[in-house]
């Protein structure tokens, strides 16, 4: 098991209803699989404990907490509770995310209320569940640190704060690798591109008023390698590459996990 015994504090381990599987959910059974003790947060704990339930079923360890990410109470909550129930924090896994909701298009019409907001969850809330994981892991001399952005951080889009965020995610991470490979901690960022998770189909079909369907084979469309979206298992496989020992010799790097969209840039 390449995850054996290690302690992996999932941060948006729960995911939306659908009839897919998202990143969060799927990184968290699969980290499972491979060995690891799992604690699972989510805004939603009932999400989060369904999560748990899933990964008990398949004989699995795994701790559902409740947490969002925006409060520093509920994120010191969510690390002591790792640290209480495992005595350490071996990998800590960022998978939350939120967009402008179609509201941020253009920089001049962006209400400062949403700029706020989608900041603060992306950007903010990384900043603040990775400064309490950090001194744990300095003092254990070992760690790793995962955060799940976007190729929009790299690429043409039209949603403003949510672009703005992923590429200071990916800044950050870079600045947490450089400072802390002393202590044998490594971090990296995972740009996942079009994925068919349950946020992803749903809130556009919503929002366009379309069929799941007719939103899968617009985005399928796009996609170079096999003109087919990615799923969540797909970003799941990329973070456990990069959480085991297989990966001991990486961090700072931030990885396109896409299909090719990313390589037609320029």
């Amino acid at each position: 098991m390449r995850l054996k015994d290690r302690v992996a504090l999932i941060v948006g381990a729960g995911q939306m209803a659908g009839d897919t599987i998202g990143n969060g959910r799927a990184t968290a059974l699969l980290f499972a699989r491979e060995g690891a003790r799992v604690v699972a947060v989510d805004r939603d704990l009932a999400s989060a404990e369904e999560t748990a339930a899933m990964i008990r079923a398949e004989g699995g360890s795994c701790l559902p907490v409740s947490g969002d990410v925006t409060s520093n109470e509920d994120c010191a909550g969510f690390v002591e509770a790792c640290v209480e129930e495992h005595g350490r924090i071996d990998i800590l896994h960022y998978n939350v995310g939120i967009t402008g909701d179609g509201l941020d298009t253009d920089p001049m019409t962006l209400p400062e209320e949403v700029w706020d907001r989608v900041m603060d969850v992306n950007l903010k809330g990384l900043y603040r569940t990775s400064r309490l994981v950090v001194p744990i892991m300095r003092r254990q001399e070992a760690g790793v640190i995962t955060a799940i952005s976007s190729i929009i951080a790299v690429c043409a889009a039209n949603r403003v704060i949510y672009k703005a965020s992923k590429a200071g995610m990916n800044a950050f991470c870079h600045m947490l690798a450089t400072g802390n490979w002393d202590y044998g901690i490594r971090v990296n960022v995972i740009m996942p591109g079009l994925m068919d998770t349950p946020i992803a189909i749903g809130y556009r079909a919503r929002s366009g008023n379309v069929s799941p369907d007719e939103v899968r084979a617009a985005r399928d469309a796009t996609v170079p390698l096999r003109r087919k979206m990615g799923t969540g298992w797909d970003t799941a496989f990329a973070s456990l590459f990069l959480a085991s020992d297989e990966a001991r010799f990486i961090t700072g790097v931030t990885l396109p996990v896409d299909g090719g969209m990313t390589a037609r840039i320029g």
